[in-house]
């Protein structure tokens, strides 16, 4: 289930005149298919064409799976957490230490994804560089991927290192604050603009890369972000340069659309800017219990979700039935989802199957949203636990350890039915470019009303309108329509709330804002003296 890739490379180059390094590591020479030499002086990459495309697959390797990343973004917040389940997922505490905020800079995930992403930004350096010969889209491309690297690993952990593309590993790295480190990802990424073709909605193979629309939304968050990074407050600029980016996002057709969990299926919509060609397996099985569905040999019964999450969205906060297919029938709203009181009987629709011949779709039995209370088989019966227990998910546990196999509310956003290991992953989507154009405006920007444009999303989900949005709504309205979307830390950040109590977050955690920052990862400190650790740390 767990992907941790290890391999190191010499990191990162700038488009200007350096490039990141996370160590003074030997480049690998296995990598070499990128170069036009076997030595140690850079001439440019082979074949710029392969080189993207290598980019791209490294970004699928880095957003796969369950940890890495994807845990540093979801299970340090009060959206996820993974609780022991007997000896199930103790794992040495490395999922506990997340959701309490009592790691240290030996956690194995920010070595992961520090190494993971300086590794994309010097590759991507190296194509923008001028003697690799590529052409403008190519090299538009390999800022994209420069700038998201260089800003997950700002927003991540601060100071990012660079090194020259033409420095050896005996030189050791430089080091850009966050202002500097933020203004290049900037410029990178105006540069994109420029470079880059359009992919108009709806969503097609060319959202799986880096378009205008991709590279105008990435511009938009961290612009939304500055402040964030720099010190101070939000600039008027700024703010009026996310509404006009989102603007400009609109104007090549994507748009809000009906149909919450629709839009995660592998079909076109109007709302995806830039998906992934990468398994959405781990969103599926990582909290389905082991006798969930017969599709992948049933679920993992590893991660769930804090009922204070759960209680944000509308609905019977003790049950969430739905009929087989849906809709909900305990008052909730389409995000929340629905637990099914039986499966669908297979008719051989798109994307569906019944590989087990028992007459109703694979995976259909399993929910949507958010799973609490019985589960039930394809034919309406109750799925049991293994000791034959009904398996009924409860919305409390008795702490982080010592967990049955039923506690825990478990999340669903992506349909088992129409695909338990599709490779279609969503990584930037239209609605979360429209709240922040209505978070922009909250925030100084003129030019709309950001409750209207919240409760325009929020009546196309089936939620009931609010009368004034506050920083606080848009918050949770972020929550509800971005769960499980890589963004629940930094707009936790964002919004001053990643250092407030929940559930099970250590005492001593509550109000440090040293955890806004993870630490640099101890191996990096010792390769690279310029490095300097986090406060706190």
């Amino acid at each position: 289930m767990k992907r941790n890739r290890l391999k190191l490379i010499a990191p990162l180059a700038l488009s200007l005149t350096v490039a990141v390094s996370c160590t003074n590591l030997e480049v690998d020479e296995s990598d070499s298919i990128i170069r036009q030499d076997t030595g140690s002086e850079f001439t440019g990459v082979s074949d710029p064409a392969s080189a993207v495309d290598g980019l791209f697959a490294d970004m699928n390797n880095w957003h796969d799976d369950q940890d890495n990343f994807f845990a540093l973004q979801e299970v340090s917040t009060d959206e996820h957490l993974v609780p022991t389940r007997g000896t199930d997922w103790g794992d040495n505490g490395i999922w506990r230490v997340l959701h309490n905020h009592t790691w240290d800079p030996s956690h194995q995930y920010l070595l992961n994804v520090w190494n993971n992403f300086n590794q994309s930004a010097f590759r991507a350096s190296e194509v923008i560089d001028s003697r690799s010969n590529g052409t403008a889209e190519q090299v538009g491309q390999a800022q994209f991927v420069r700038a998201y690297a260089t800003w997950v690993l700002l927003d991540l952990f601060g100071n990012v290192p660079f090194r020259g593309v033409d420095e050896g590993p005996e030189i050791n790295p430089s080091v850009l604050s966050r202002t500097e480190a933020v203004a290049l990802v900037i410029a990178d990424l105006e540069a994109a603009i420029t470079a880059l073709p359009s992919a108009v909605a709806p969503s097609s193979d060319a959202n799986k890369v880096a378009s205008k629309a991709a590279a105008r939304f990435l511009l938009a968050r961290v612009l939304l972000n500055r402040h964030i990074y720099n010190g101070g407050s939000p600039d008027t600029a700024d703010m009026n340069r996310v509404v006009t980016l989102v603007d400009e996002i609109a104007a090549e057709g994507y748009a809000l659309q009906a149909g919450y969990f629709d839009i995660f299926r592998d079909t076109p919509d109007t709302e995806t800017i830039w998906w992934l060609e990468t398994s959405v397996g781990n969103r599926i099985f990582n909290g389905l219990h082991y006798n969930s569905t017969e599709l992948g040999g049933g679920g993992w019964n590893g991660f769930s979700t804090l009922a204070e999450f759960y209680d944000m969205f509308e609905g019977d906060a003790n049950s969430n039935r739905g009929s087989a297919g849906g809709p909900g029938l305990d008052g909730q709203e389409e995000r929340r989802g629905f637990v099914p009181s039986a499966g669908i009987p297979f008719t051989s629709a798109e994307g569906t199957q019944d590989e087990n011949s028992d007459g109703f779709e694979d995976g259909s039995n399993v929910g949507l949203g958010f799973l609490v209370g019985q589960q039930y088989n394809g034919d309406g019966s109750k799925i049991t636990d293994r000791p034959g227990n009904d398996l009924a998910f409860t919305r409390d546990f008795p702490g982080l350890v010592g967990n049955n196999e039923r506690t825990g509310i478990r999340v669903q956003k992506y349909a088992a039915r129409y695909g338990a290991f599709n490779n279609h992953q969503i990584i930037f989507r239209y609605a979360d470019a429209h709240l922040m154009k209505a978070e922009a405006i909250l925030r100084g920007a003129g030019g709309g009303d950001a409750t209207a444009l919240v409760n325009e999303l929020r009546t196309i989900r089936g939620a009931t309108p609010i009368g004034a949005v506050s920083e606080a709504d848009l918050l949770e309205e972020r929550g509800r329509e971005l769960y499980v979307e890589f963004v629940r830390r930094p707009d936790m950040i964002r919004f001053g709330q990643f250092t407030r109590d929940w559930e099970f977050k250590d005492a001593s955690s509550v109000g440090d804002q040293k955890f806004e920052l993870y630490p640099i990862p101890a191996t990096a400190l010792l390769s690279n003296p310029n490095l300097q650790q986090n406060p706190g740390y």
